[in-house]
């Protein structure tokens, strides 16, 4: 660290310490860059959220296991040897095997929990950059862009003076200020947008065992679609932890405010199907409840993530590949954050290290992972199929009699092939088609009836939020709008808040001012869970609160 116009400088600034920011920051001290490692929560992991699953592909130049080579020993929980989709419609399911989707191209794909994953890496990361004159400071809220002359040349924080680097990455997360900062990434479509809601629900090692016929070094992972979501479209998923079960729900942001869901709700229709009571059972204990916006990468990854000396990475550059079954964000995020550290490297031997970043771009790009981020099967193919005519007559041909017929000639043998092809996986359109209304007919045609032998009651939303983690700090959401018109979406697709619901972030109201009544909404930050949703839905100024401060998630 050196000192110039009395700001400290380091070669590099990696802002945020999830596998993108740790696996920048790895292959920086590996090639003796200094770097400081900046991170808001109080642990590395205590802001994050993921399903999760982590994949090592076999086509990508890096795997957390490459930067991190105790890495599954330490940090993951069960590899996942098993994956299913599940079609529904009421209590009928059609079942598939999707494990060869899965498998292919694939080394290993672990589950993980992000406050054990990232705290582990951390520690790592904070070890190797302490070796090349940096360090991991926690509880500091990078809050912006440092500029000289208009030039990005280092970050701005609310607890430390201004910091300058050669090199920034933002690997800060979906709600990222330093890429909305340089006018890299807005919040202005819902439909580039996921929303994923979790529970993360206790069970002894023993019983996961039994209840999914697996053995310690096995695991599952089991998704849902069809008509349990209420027409809502996206659908969910269950991974085995070590000692835990990793259940939730992911739509696409976009239908959740046009169809007015509540997203808890969501989730609590699957928590309640039969289907899932076989593994349940009746004692369910729920750990931790959160949620996250998820980028859709097909239409959201930057295709130049790079400004001046900043590079984004990972959720921060959109980098989130979910196409049908295909949930892929963790490994790329290891991938773009690995590949911009080799970037600064390669510059500063050409004597030029403020040209990383468009060496980053070519590497995304040769590297082929802006093709699997953005494929272009899905640009010519499933983007087309998204236009609403089309969509509308693809649905209606879907439920009518030829479709079902279809179905039926099909038989699961063939649909299981299809749902396990990756061409097919890749041409999905984001429509209710694909989502609702083909898995719904299948299992209609195709499915047998699951008998529930025990049910479960989640918690209320209340509890859920009353047991969440915060140290509240001032309000960071500012409701600039309060009109129920401009701001009202939220009160349904805030995942803490609900129509008719007294607690949460949001809450609408009817007030009456002479003799006229307005219909309002008012914002309580207090339990806010940061997922960002009301950023894109309502008319609100969004930031994170300060270092150390707003929830904090003991499992992620």
């Amino acid at each position: 660290m050196t000192e110039t116009d009395d700001y400290e400088h380091y070669e590099a600034v990696v802002v945020g310490c999830g596998p993108g920011g740790a696996a920048a920051a790895a292959a920086l001290a590996n090639n003796d860059v200094e770097t400081l490692v900046l991170e808001r929560g109080v642990d590395a992991g205590s802001k994050n959220v993921s399903g999760g699953l982590v994949y090592a592909e076999e086509s990508s130049p890096y795997t957390i296991d490459d930067l991190f080579p105790d890495f599954r020993e330490e940090a993951t929980e069960r590899p996942t040897t098993e994956n299913y989709i599940h079609n529904v419609a009421g209590d009928q399911v059609a079942s598939f095997d999707i494990s060869s989707l899965h498998h292919r191209d694939t080394e290993w794909a672990d589950a993980v929990l992000r406050r054990k994953m990232d705290s582990w890496l951390a520690e790592q990361v904070h070890e190797m950059t302490r070796e090349t004159g940096g360090g991991l400071l926690t509880e500091v809220r990078v809050n912006g862009l440092l500029r000289e002359n208009g030039e990005i040349v280092g970050v701005t924080t609310s607890e430390l003076d201004p910091i300058k680097a050669d090199l920034v990455v933002a690997a800060d997360g979906v709600n990222s200020e330093l890429a909305r900062d340089a006018g890299l990434m807005d919040w202005e479509d819902p439909d580039e947008w996921f929303q994923g809601v979790k529970a993360v629900v206790e069970m002894d090692p023993a019983e996961i065992n039994e209840r999914f016929g697996i053995e310690d070094d096995e695991g599952h992972a089991h998704l849902f679609s069809g008509d349990l979501f209420e027409g809502v479209r996206g659908g969910g998923f269950l991974y085995t932890n070590e000692d835990s079960l990793s259940i939730g729900t992911v739509f696409h942001l976009d239908s959740i405010a046009e169809e007015e869901a509540e997203p808890h709700e969501l989730l609590d229709n699957l928590l309640t199907h039969p289907l899932l009571a076989q593994w349940l059972g009746d004692d369910y204990e729920e750990l931790e409840y959160s949620a996250k916006l998820v980028p859709d990468s097909k239409k959201a990854a930057h295709p130049s993530p790079h400004q001046d000396r900043l590079v984004l990475v990972g959720d921060a550059a959109g980098q989130m590949q979910a196409q049908g079954p295909i949930i892929k964000g963790m490994n790329h995020a290891v991938t773009a954050g690995a590949l911009a550290a080799e970037a600064f490297v390669d510059a500063k031997a050409r004597n030029d290290p403020h040209a990383a970043g468009q060496l980053y771009e070519q590497k995304l790009r040769d590297e082929g992972v802006m093709e699997k981020l953005r494929p272009r099967s899905y640009r010519t193919l499933g983007r087309l199929a998204e236009a609403g005519p089309i969509s509308k007559v693809t649905d209606a041909v879907a439920d009518s009699a030829i479709g079902r017929a279809g179905v039926n000639l099909l038989g699961p043998g063939i649909l299981e092939r299809l749902f396990s092809s990756p061409r097919m996986m890749a041409v999905m359109p984001d429509t209710r088609t694909p989502y609702v209304t083909i898995p719904t007919i299948i299992a209609e045609e195709l499915g047998e009836r699951v008998d529930a032998h025990s049910a479960v009651e989640p918690p209320e939303l209340d509890d859920r939020i009353g047991d969440l983690t915060y140290d509240v700090g001032d309000p960071h959401i500012l409701l600039q709008d309060n009109s129920f018109e401009a701001s009202g979406t939220a009160v349904t697709a805030c995942p803490v808040s609900a129509k008719d619901f007294g607690g949460g972030c949001y809450r609408d109201e009817h007030v009456k001012t002479n003799g006229s009544e307005e219909h309002l909404v008012s914002l309580d930050t207090q339990p806010c869970v940061e997922c960002g949703t009301c950023a894109v839905v309502a008319d609100t100024h969004w930031e994170h609160p300060d270092g150390g401060k707003g929830v904090e998630y003991k499992q992620g």
